[in-house]
């Protein structure tokens, strides 16, 4: 048996993310609540979820929290959880600012402590936005191979209505995190995906003392640090082929070097492969983007051969 087989629970199955995203959505969105024209809301629609978001608002919560742990209604990461995790159904969040702003998503930085003891860790709360003013970066190419069974909601992306949009963000979300919890159990080096409640995705925080771990595009290693980062990210890439998977987006701005440890974040356009047309050309794109930033930093270049380290990769993943 292949070592990736003893994780099918984790496997990347849209049909699945989508089966979670429907039954998100059906907590929100009843048969009374339906997409008006043009993809805008109902008001019966506009005042549920304002009602919603008060209902969110809770005003017993310990002073200096903003909420609850949301990790008692979230859909939880993979076991074992880590044991820096605080997983009591007691524990507050407090929101201590913004990490990073993106084109579809913003970063939180979130402490969550159980109250009157030491019990601390520190999360990243990745929030997609699924209001109407956004477009997904690129979204067609990646959402291929991606089914949803209900017609209403294929057309409802299909025209980037509203409702489709949230639609979209939500089933970025959850892709992305069924994608973190498969690399996660594969022993990819990626972030903890600790829960996903909605368009929230909490992660591991990678840094210290509240400090983000820099970006492999903020940093100019050595020679000896470049070759090391580059046997980090290949070996990485090999575990994603061997799950069938390219990152789909891979830059040096999305990833993170934390005490010489190379770590793959932004995965919410995974790609799959087999299932994706273009999966052999998203593949090649990361190979090719990548070897070229390592390469313009001193890699000599028959270190970091784009169509040799391509080739590896899909013979990793079984596709030559």
């Amino acid at each position: 048996m292949r070592e990736h087989e003893k994780y099918r629970d984790y496997e990347l199955d849209f049909d699945h993310a989508d089966d979670l995203n429907r039954r998100s959505t059906r907590r929100r969105v009843r048969d009374d609540v339906e997409p008006a024209r043009r993809g805008r809301l109902t008001e019966d629609a506009k005042d549920r979820l304002a009602r919603l978001r008060e209902d969110a608002v809770v005003d017993d919560v310990p002073d200096g929290a903003d909420r609850w742990s949301t990790w008692g209604d979230a859909e939880r990461g993979p076991k074992p959880w880590p044991e820096w995790l605080v997983t009591d159904l007691s524990a507050v969040d407090r929101e201590l600012g913004i990490v990073k702003t993106g084109k579809e998503a913003d970063v939180f930085l979130v402490e969550r402590s159980l109250p009157d003891t030491a019990q601390v860790c520190a999360l990243a709360a990745k929030r997609y936005r699924s209001n109407d003013h956004r477009m997904f970066h690129r979204d067609a190419g990646y959402l291929e191979g991606r089914r949803m069974r209900r017609s209403r909601e294929m057309r409802a992306i299909a025209n980037r209505t509203s409702f489709g949009r949230n639609l979209i963000a939500e089933q970025w979300a959850v892709a992305e995190f069924a994608a973190l919890s498969r690399l996660w159990s594969l022993g990819a080096p990626v972030p903890y995906p600790v829960s996903r409640a909605g368009t929230e995705l909490l992660m591991e925080f990678v840094g210290t003392d509240g400090q983000a771990a820099p970006r492999l595009a903020q940093l100019r290693p050595d020679q000896d640090g470049l070759l090391d980062l580059w046997r980090q990210l290949v070996d990485a890439l090999g575990v994603l082929a061997s799950a069938g998977l390219a990152h789909g987006d891979l830059s040096a701005y999305n990833l993170m070097v934390h005490d010489g440890r190379l770590v793959l974040i932004d995965l919410p356009q995974v790609v799959d492969l087999v299932a994706n047309p273009g999966g052999r050309e998203f593949l090649e794109r990361d190979v090719r983007t990548i070897a070229g930033w390592f390469t313009a930093h001193g890699l000599e270049p028959e270190l970091a051969d784009p169509a040799e380290v391509t080739r590896s990769l899909l013979d990793i993943a079984g596709l030559l």
